[in-house]
């Protein structure tokens, strides 16, 4: 028993807590099932080994501000036939990360680009990168603030420092000349040095008028696509979708029918 406690607090020491929580549940199982002492030394610090990545999972999601947690696994591609699987596939694998290219997910509100986005940042946690989430105004707003107030480099750190940075929204809101150029200067930072997944509604075209200056469009997007995937998704929302499931919006054979109904009214 004196070399038991020993253990345990040898255990404490090195701060290897599930190990104590589970040392004598493993010395019983390992009686039980006469386990070699190998077998039983693997078990006790397997156990600690699953706990300490669990802790640092959920820090480092955590810290990346996801307003939410989905995986690649619940997005249904059935319903986004445009989106092309093979390379939201290919994406997971992370070597984009690995090069510091950038994802492009482009569409209408609704149809899975934060999804997505948030999805390949969780499969980046998962592969021991960092992560930070932030919706496009907020960012600009963070930058132009900054920049006004002479604090730029201190808080580019914040969006310097992760491997992946999802911008999101991007194009719900026109910017000022003093955002667009604090973004332009957090997207030349960035550039070859981390990857930026961006969701927009807006198509490049419109991002002269976006940023209010076509100067500065120019050059964001030179070095955001110079490196990078760009994902053009069409289809309807799934907000939309559950709306008509559950009878709350009006399905297309609905419409349809209503306009007939409308024109044979007229007709009449």
């Amino acid at each position: 028993m004196i070399a038991l406690e020993q253990a345990r607090q040898h255990l404490e020491t090195l701060g290897l807590k599930q190990a104590v929580e589970v040392l004598d549940n493993t010395l019983d199982a390992a009686a039980n099932k006469q386990l070699p002492y190998p077998e039983m030394l693997a078990e006790l610090l397997g156990a600690e080994v699953v706990a300490r990545r669990e802790r640092y999972l959920t820090t480092k999601t955590r810290m990346a501000h996801l307003p939410f947690q989905r995986t690649l696994e619940q997005f249904d591609f059935g319903f986004q036939p445009s989106i092309d699987e093979r390379l939201v596939k290919e994406l997971a694998n992370l070597a984009f990360v690995a090069e510091a290219t950038n994802v492009i997910l482009l569409g209408p509100p609704g149809v899975g680009k934060t999804h997505l986005a948030i999805a390949l940042a969780l499969r980046a946690i998962e592969n021991g990168q960092g992560a930070y989430f932030v919706r496009a105004y907020d960012l600009m707003e963070d930058l132009r603030k900054a920049r006004v107030e002479h604090n730029l480099d201190r808080r580019m750190k914040v969006y310097l420092a992760p491997k992946v940075l999802v911008v999101d929204e991007f194009g719900i809101w026109p910017y000022d000349r003093e955002s667009a150029t604090a973004f332009f200067t957090l997207v030349s930072a960035r550039y070859e040095r981390g990857s930026i997944i961006l969701t927009s509604n807006k198509g490049f075209g419109e991002w002269g008028e976006l940023l209010g200056d076509s100067v500065i469009a120019s050059a964001v997007l030179d070095r955001l696509l110079h490196h990078s995937h760009v994902l053009n998704i069409r289809g309807e929302s799934y907000r939309l979708r559950e709306k008509r499931q559950a009878g709350l919006f009006p399905s297309h054979q609905q419409l349809n029918a209503s306009q007939e109904e409308a024109g044979d009214n007229y007709a009449d």
